[in-house]
C-alpha cells in the first residue's frame, strides 16, 4: 500500500465528564475533597503564579494520574493550527523583551516577554490537566451531594444551596449528552447533498440556511433530551433524590488533604525565600 492510500490516523476527541474505569485511590475520594483541592490550587496559582507552584502542581497531577492509571489515549490530539499560534504567541512575546538579557553579537535579546508567555501557557496546562484530572476519576453523580454538603453551612442564610446542586449534576449529566447528539447531527448534516451555486452570495445563503437548519434541530434534540431526562427524574423519586445522598470525607480524603497541603507549602516557601521571586506576585 502507498503513502497516499495509507488511511489517515484519527485524532482522538476530547473525553470530559466521563470518568475513566477503574477501581482506585483516586477514584475513591470524595468529590467533595477533589473539589476543595482544585480550589485550593487555584488560589495558590492565581496570587503566586511562580515557577515552583506551577511544577509542583504538575508534579502532583502526574502523580495523580499514575495512581488512577489514566492512559494515554484519553489525551486528545493537539490540532496543528494550535501549535501555530502558539509559536506565534511565543514570537512576538519575544518583541516585548526583559531581562533575562542574552547579546547576541551587537544584540541585545531580552527573554523577559517570552518566559512570561511559558509560564502563562504551563499555568493554563496545568489549570485544564486540574479539571481534567476531576473528570477522569469522579462520577457526576457524586458532585451533587458533594456541592450540597460542602455548602450546608449557607443554608441558615436562606442561600438555595440543594437547588445549586442539582442544577449543578443536570448540567454535568447533559453536557457530554449534548455534546454526542450535536456530533451526530453534524455529521449527518454533512452527508446530505449539497447545492453547488458559483455566486458568492448564493453561498452565503446556502451557509446561513445549514446554520440555521442544525441550530433548529440542536435545539430539537436538546428539548427531547431534556423531557426525557425530567421523566427519569420524576420516576426515581424528584430532583431532590440527586442530592440527598449523605457524604463525608475519609481517612484517605485527610491524607490528600495533607499531602496537598505539605507539597504546595514547600512550593511556596522556595517561591518567596530561596527563590527571590515576589515580583511574579499579583
Amino acid at each position: 500500500m502507498t503513502d497516499a492510500a495509507a488511511p489517515r490516523k484519527q485524532r482522538r476527541q476530547v473525553v470530559l465528564l466521563r470518568p475513566v474505569p477503574g477501581k482506585t485511590v483516586i477514584h475513591d475520594l470524595w468529590a467533595g475533597s477533589k473539589l476543595l483541592i482544585v480550589a485550593g490550587i487555584g488560589v495558590l496559582l492565581t496570587f503566586y503564579p511562580g515557577w515552583v507552584p506551577i511544577g509542583a502542581v504538575a508534579v502532583l497531577i502526574l502523580v495523580a494520574a499514575r495512581l488512577a492509571h489514566i492512559p494515554r489515549g484519553v489525551l486528545p490530539t493537539v490540532p496543528r493550527f494550535l501549535w501555530v499560534l502558539l509559536a506565534l504567541g511565543a514570537l512576538t512575546a519575544t518583541f516585548a523583551g526583559g531581562s533575562p538579557i542574552i547579546p547576541l553579537g551587537s544584540i541585545d535579546l531580552g527573554l523577559g516577554g517570552l518566559l512570561n508567555f511559558l509560564r502563562i501557557t504551563a499555568l493554563s496546562i496545568v489549570l485544564l490537566g486540574l479539571g481534567a484530572m476531576v473528570s477522569w476519576t469522579t462520577n457526576v453523580a457524586e458532585v451533587a451531594p458533594a456541592v450540597a454538603t460542602l455548602g450546608r453551612p449557607l443554608r441558615p442564610l436562606r442561600v438555595p444551596v440543594a437547588e445549586w446542586a442539582v442544577t449543578l449534576s443536570l448540567a454535568l449529566r447533559a453536557f457530554p449528552m449534548l455534546f454526542d447528539e450535536f456530533r451526530v447531527l453534524y455529521a449527518a448534516r454533512q452527508l446530505r447533498p449539497k447545492d453547488v451555486d458559483t455566486t458568492r452570495g448564493g453561498r452565503w445563503r446556502h451557509w446561513a440556511s445549514e446554520l440555521i437548519d442544525l441550530l433548529a434541530a440542536a435545539i430539537t434534540v436538546a428539548l427531547r433530551r431534556a423531557d426525557e431526562m425530567g421523566d427519569a427524574i420524576t420516576a426515581r423519586g424528584g430532583a431532590g433524590q440527586i442530592s440527598a445522598a449523605p457524604t463525608r470525607p475519609k481517612r484517605r480524603d485527610w491524607v490528600a488533604f495533607a499531602v496537598v497541603v505539605v507539597v504546595c507549602g514547600a512550593a511556596l516557601a522556595l517561591e518567596l525565600t530561596v527563590l527571590g521571586t515576589s515580583g511574579t506576585r499579583r
